[in-house]
């Protein structure tokens, strides 16, 4: 059965679907010393709110715009928020920002073109803030259409969510999870000052779980 879902994905797709067979691809600096981003791969980032998945995207947004390059986010939800982005260094005069509306298939099909058209460093769909029943409705097949489009690129395809849908058609899978909260001063008049959070990252046969500290503004 296995084996016949497999070649039905291949026909579909116009090739096999076998991670050994490709290539080792090109890493670009994620701007978390510890994570490297594969080029021409789908890279997965999910975890609860509050877990530092949006400020490691932003360092993605920022590394990748302060090597000059072009760069694309498809938003689901409309939670961006171009100030904050500015503050973490993104460089917005690089940054194309696609308000979606919470409509999956336009998020889908914008991505698609936008992989496809080229000259963009890193191309990032928020599903983070999407219904989660409307981003589990995203079929494997999808997925694997998009992880085959950005084959043969240097373009950085990143999906953002709250859950992992991607899971087999991603290169990289970075899971992020909040680890507690810093304070200063004495209860009742206590000062938040920064949330520890924990990425653990997971590229192929290898696994490292990098720590990072998303400062409170």
């Amino acid at each position: 059965m296995a084996t016949a879902l497999r070649q039905e994905f291949a026909s579909i797709l116009g090739g096999p679907l076998d991670w050994q067979s490709r290539p080792e691809p090109e890493f670009a600096a994620s701007g978390i010393p510890e994570i490297r981003l594969p080029r021409g791969c789908l890279t997965e980032i999910y975890g609860p709110a509050s877990s530092g998945r949006t400020t490691l995207l932003y360092s993605i947004l920022a590394s990748a715009t302060a090597r000059e390059e072009h760069c694309a986010l498809a938003d689901a939800g409309d939670t961006f928020d171009p100030a904050s982005a500015a503050a973490a260094g993104i460089r917005l005069d690089r940054l194309l920002w696609i308000s979606c509306g919470n409509n999956l298939e336009n998020l889908l099909k914008s991505c698609d073109l936008l992989v496809q058209g080229g000259g963009f460093g890193v191309v990032a769909l928020d599903l983070a803030d999407a219904p989660p029943e409307q981003s589990r409705r995203i079929s494997l097949t999808s997925w694997f259409r998009l992880r085959r489009a950005v084959e043969n690129t240097p373009t950085i395809l990143v999906s953002l969510a709250r859950q992992q849908h991607a899971k087999t058609c991603a290169s990289l899978a970075v899971e992020c999870r909040r680890e507690r909260a810093a304070w200063s001063g004495n209860r009742p008049a206590r000062l938040f000052r920064a949330i520890e959070v924990r990425a653990a990252a997971t590229h192929r046969r290898k696994t490292c779980t990098p720590v990072f500290t998303a400062k409170a503004i």
